[in-house]
């Protein structure tokens, strides 16, 4: 997974992700690591604020991704970059996210993919 090197925050977030869907729930273990008013950005989901929101949509990522492999991170005080292959059910898919840090919650996240290949990897 994440370095020792990531900030809790984001080594808490993935193991959530990857902690799979019945450890999932309603993603209240979420809660205490996002900002009520989470930006976020991917290329399925747009554009969407609020965290509430955000828990919700990574539902269906949770629920399909068996394994991350982290490539590359990168950590600076107030922000991370994670670059990853998603092991899907029907192949992988290389993502990357960009977080944004604010008292110590993820503010923004950005996250990079091809939707297509996300999709007939067995995303949704």
């Amino acid at each position: 997974m994440v370095s020792d090197n990531a900030p809790s925050v984001i080594r808490t977030y993935y193991r959530i992700l990857t902690g799979g869907i019945d450890n999932y729930g309603d993603g209240q273990e979420l809660v205490p690591l996002l900002a009520d008013d989470l930006d976020f950005e991917g290329s399925i989901a747009g554009h969407v604020t609020g965290a509430a929101h955000f828990r919700q949509g990574v539902k269906g990522f949770i629920a399909n991704v068996n394994k991350i492999d982290v490539i590359q991170e990168v950590h600076g005080p107030d922000g991370t970059a994670i670059l990853y292959d998603a092991h899907m059910p029907r192949g992988i898919v290389r993502l990357a996210e960009f977080f944004k840090f604010a008292d110590g919650k993820i503010q923004r996240l950005r996250l990079q993919y091809d939707p297509a290949d996300y999709i007939a990897k067995g995303g949704g």
